[in-house]
Order: structure tokens, then sequence, then C-alpha cells
């Protein structure tokens, strides 16, 4: 005859396989989460700087300037049109300075305050760091190669986690 406690906890198992199977999915769904934010975080900056290689790409320098943040219309009071064409390759740019079509492309990208830093490498000698405004629309040179008093756990993250965010530059 069966006893009253033969069948306690026979049910137990097979809860404690769910409970964690959905707490393990659930970390990974998070750690998923985070990982695509980091490597996608600065994909509208980034999109606009490919933008404006292809037009430099394409000598498309009315294009190029628009896509900086200046229209002819209402150009930028220290960046004229001709002072970008000299910058990236239109007539009368020093051979030095001239976009390799094969080099020109985003090495890199970091994050620094409210703007994102684009590294873009122009020809095998020259790189530029190009400075975005996280909600803004606008190109500018960067004022300094590398974010200054960026949090050293950041810069951690960037230089090991970062590697992941470079094929998606190309």
């Amino acid at each position: 005859m069966p006893g009253y406690l033969d069948h306690y906890g026979a049910g137990e198992d097979r809860r404690n396989r769910i409970v964690a199977w959905i707490a393990s999915s659930a970390v990974a769904a998070v750690i998923l989460a985070a990982l695509g934010w980091y490597l996608f975080e600065y994909h509208h900056q980034e999109s606009q700087v490919k933008q404006f290689l292809a037009a430099v790409r394409a000598q498309d320098f009315k294009t190029a300037y628009r896509i900086w943040g200046c229209t002819e219309q209402h150009p930028c009071r220290h960046y004229s049109i001709e002072s970008l064409m000299e910058d990236w390759g239109g007539p009368g740019t020093k051979p030095e300075w001239m976009p390799d079509p094969a080099v020109l492309g985003i090495i890199d990208s970091q994050t620094c305050n409210d703007a994102v830093l684009i590294h873009v490498a122009v020809n095998r000698k020259r790189t530029e760091t190009l400075w975005l405004q996280q909600n803004e629309d606008g190109i500018g040179f960067a004022p300094y190669p590398n974010c200054p008093r960026k949090n050293p756990y950041l810069v951690m993250l960037d230089r090991t986690i970062g590697k992941l965010r470079k094929p998606l530059l190309r």
C-alpha cells in the first residue's frame, strides 16, 4: 500500500529544470542585447562618415560638403568647400594628402562625452580623426586624436570587445 509521502517532490526536478532554463535564457538574452548595443552604438555616425567617404571617392564634393554639415547657401564659417576639396582630394591637393580609394575607410570609433571620434584612414601615410556630435548630423575634425580623461574601464572595453566592432566598420 502506497504511503502518503511516496510522491512528495516528484515534480520538483522538472520545475527546477524549467527555472534553470528560464534563468539561463534571460542571462543569455541580456548579454546578447548588451553586446548588440555596444557593437551598433555609433551606427548612425559611422554610416554618416561612410556616406561622406563614398562622396569623396566619387569626387562629388558638393554632396560631401552637405554631409559635412554645410551647404553652398549656408557655408561653414571656418571651412569652405574649397578647403574641403584641398583636404579630401580635389584639384590642387598635395600628392601626400590625396585619398587612396583602396585605403579610404573607417578604422575605429570611440565615444568621447557627447560626441563620437571616428578614425579614418585616408591613404597609407595619413589618418584623420573626425568628430561627430551624437545629437547632430555635422562632421568636423576632432580637436584631439583620442578622448582625454576617458574612463579607464571604457578604454579597456574598447581595446578588448571593441575589436569585434572593427569588421563592421568596413
